[in-house]
């Protein structure tokens, strides 16, 4: 399929929005710009069918089989807990000790996901849990031993494939040294590239030929790359290590654009530009319209200015394509909504949650 530079941009964007249906101005964006996704937070999810409803709405609206995206690890990350019932915290499940477990954990989540219309989960964690981030990352992060998390998330990438999800490992390089919050500001981790491989990264590298894609995270390690620039729109880390030195070939986006770890470093279509110029293939822009916009207008504009830059447009759109192309995740949806699927599903983390509590008591 030929593209125009137009079409290539859209496929390096993931957007998410306000609202909980697709309202005039949202399906203007969706028809112009033709993103690569969406992915929906609590605050557009209300009920199952209604979430079903809008993720067919924006399915249709879009050109190529889109990305429908969610973050749901369990615990405090759940966006479905209003009509599903909470799932439970990867760190609870990993340390109840049960390995078959953690790939229940990965499989329920990802029955409640594609039950409702999501291919995509942007889990799970692969951060250690190690003191300095405690605060920061709490019951996300299960163990600060490497193969350890290594082994959660492997179980975990295994059980939302059998129920047909995408999982995306995060938040390379790591964030278990972080002390702050990237969604409010920057994090300066000063750690050693050897301890960083050795640690942080070693989730990484280990699970680097069965994750789907890779989320970068918007900390600064000033200690490897000599510079104040967060990892997400990082040379250095996208390309040098992530691709060259790991040999990662799959699908690497970043985190949100519109946190302010990463605005602190320009505007979103600043940032946009430099994620993509480092290696990334898709930006995530989450909430606002007119960001998206930006971002969109920037790529654009710089690939039209910059030959080189629209060589690294082409190429990432290039590998996004082929991925959606081969990825049967991306191409199966419920077009009949099912309640009593929900339901039983509904059941089903409520017995899990129910097994956990016994473990714990014992």
């Amino acid at each position: 399929m030929n593209q125009t530079l137009r079409q290539q941009v859209g496929q390096l964007i993931i957007m998410g929005f306000d609202g909980t249906s697709v309202a005039p101005s949202l399906d203007s964006v969706l028809q112009e710009l033709q993103p690569a996704g969406v992915i929906l937070f609590a605050r557009n999810i209300e009920s199952a069918q209604q979430t079903h409803a809008l993720l067919s709405a924006c399915r249709g609206t879009l050109t190529t089989t889109p990305f429908l995206g969610v973050d749901m690890e369990g615990g405090s990350v759940d966006r479905l807990k209003r009509f599903m019932g909470p799932a439970p915290s990867a760190a609870s499940v990993f340390n109840a000790g049960n390995k078959s477990w953690f790939v229940q954990h990965g499989e329920l989540i990802g029955t409640e996901c594609s039950a409702l219309g999501f291919n995509t989960d942007f889990a799970p964690t692969l951060d250690l849990a190690l003191p300095n981030s405690r605060l920061v990352l709490g019951s996300r992060a299960v163990s600060p031993d490497p193969e350890q998390v290594a082994e959660y998330g492997r179980l975990f990438l295994e059980g939302l494939c059998k129920s047909g999800v995408l999982g995306c490992g995060k938040h390379f390089p790591g964030l278990g040294e972080a002390t702050l919050d990237t969604h409010n500001e920057l994090t300066s981790i000063e750690k050693s590239f050897s301890d960083m491989w050795q640690q942080d990264i070693a989730p990484f590298r280990i699970l680097c030929g069965e994750l789907p894609l890779i989320m970068v995270g918007h900390a600064n390690y000033p200690t490897v790359t000599r510079d104040k620039l967060p990892a997400s729109v990082s040379p250095v880390w996208i390309t040098e290590i992530l691709r060259n030195k790991i040999g990662y070939r799959g699908l690497i986006v970043s985190d949100d654009m519109e946190m302010g770890a990463v605005l602190a470093a320009g505007s979103v279509g600043e940032i946009a530009v430099a994620a993509v110029r480092a290696g990334a293939n898709i930006v995530l822009v989450c909430r606002k319209e007119e960001m998206v916009r930006q971002a969109w207008e920037a790529l654009l504009h710089e690939a039209e200015r910059d030959s080189v830059f629209a060589g690294y447009v082409a190429e990432a759109a290039h590998q996004v394509l082929a991925f959606k192309n081969q990825a049967r995740e991306l191409k199966e949806f419920p077009s009949q909504f099912s309640l009593a699927a929900v339901e039983k599903q509904r059941q089903e983390i409520g017995k899990f949650v129910a097994q956990l509590e016994q473990e714990q008591q014992r």
